[in-house]
């Protein structure tokens, strides 16, 4: 099995405040939005190796996310070249994200880790590791 992961469901308490960063950032990352008109409180994102990313605003959700709780803390997905990165870098902060830990970019995970760290306004971090 090449590809372990099926899909990740992240809920939100504001689909329309949290969407469009995500719909920005995970294009760039190679995932294609796949989201049914028919579904509004949900959008979907399909990686060509048949993982996808659901967004979703649930009347079940209690709380807005904090990734400093227990459960999820954040998403690392991989890209293929540091020079995509850099122009995710700097181009993030008018999509709807805050750079984490800048002033060690491009290795706050270690000397041998190149990854960029965002987080967008609902505190959902994804970090961004060059493969």
């Amino acid at each position: 099995m090449s590809n372990p992961v099926h899909h990740i469901e992240l809920w939100t308490h504001d689909l329309a405040q949290v969407e469009p960063s995500f719909d920005w950032l995970l294009p760039r990352l190679g995932w294609a939005a796949d989201h049914d008109p028919a579904w509004p409180q949900g959008r979907v994102w399909l990686h060509p190796s048949g993982a996808y990313v659901t967004l979703e605003q649930s009347p079940a959700v209690t709380a807005p996310h904090d990734r400093m709780r227990a459960g999820l803390n954040h998403l690392a997905l991989r890209i293929d070249h540091r020079s995509d990165l850099d122009g995710i870098r700097a181009q993030a902060g008018e999509h709807g994200w805050s750079e984490l830990f800048a002033e060690a970019y491009p290795h706050a995970g270690g000397p041998g880790h190149t990854a960029l760290f965002l987080e967008n306004v609902q505190g959902f971090e994804v970090e961004i590791v060059v493969a």
